[in-house]
């Protein structure tokens, strides 16, 4: 029932992930979502934010940052980070997903992207046929709107997690199918 929401993979943090081991694992573009996936809502980038892209331009990664904010807002984030960017992105359209891959030269089979809304980020980025990971918010600080779609997103998250849990009791459980 809310498959179309859950992302292929759950983890805490964006800077917990190995990055050297996507990038082995063929991913050669990462989209990102920035507010309560990079930095708190509204902050400009901080030092983690700087390094993790200068890292990630080492690794060999093609970068964009992806926003439903206004220009000034992606702009202003931007500005230590140096990577490609789209605002005003109308997440969960696919349009601007598609818009990041070219820019990026990459297409869905080396794109991934990254972002800690279900409904917005995850679901897009899985209707435009890219891997996703979900990061939970930085901070709890946010916007009215989107403190009601946390509410609607516990109850997917429940029913993901439930899932997982059973495919998880389903390969170990001793028995042939």
């Amino acid at each position: 029932m809310f498959q179309c929401f859950y992302p292929d993979r759950r983890i805490n943090s964006t800077y917990d992930l190995s990055f050297e081991d996507l990038y082995r694992s063929g991913y050669r573009g990462l989209i990102f979502d920035i507010d309560n996936t990079l930095v708190p809502h509204g902050a400009p980038a901080d030092d983690r934010a700087k390094k993790l892209f200068v890292r990630l331009r080492e690794i060999g990664f093609h970068c964009c940052l992806m926003s439903n904010n206004h220009e000034p807002r992606v702009k202003m984030f931007n500005e230590e980070i140096q990577a490609e960017y789209i605002f005003d992105a109308h997440k969960p359209s696919v349009r601007s997903y598609r818009e990041a891959m070219r820019r990026m030269g990459t297409d869905v089979t080396n794109t991934l992207f990254i972002g800690d809304q279900l409904f917005t980020d995850i679901y897009g980025a899985k209707r435009a046929g890219l891997k996703t990971i979900l990061v939970n918010p930085i901070h709890p600080k946010e916007e009215i709107q989107i403190v009601f779609k946390r509410y609607l997103e516990k109850i997917v998250l429940f029913f993901y997690e439930r899932s997982l849990r059973k495919e998880k009791g389903d390969a170990f459980d001793g028995h042939s199918h």
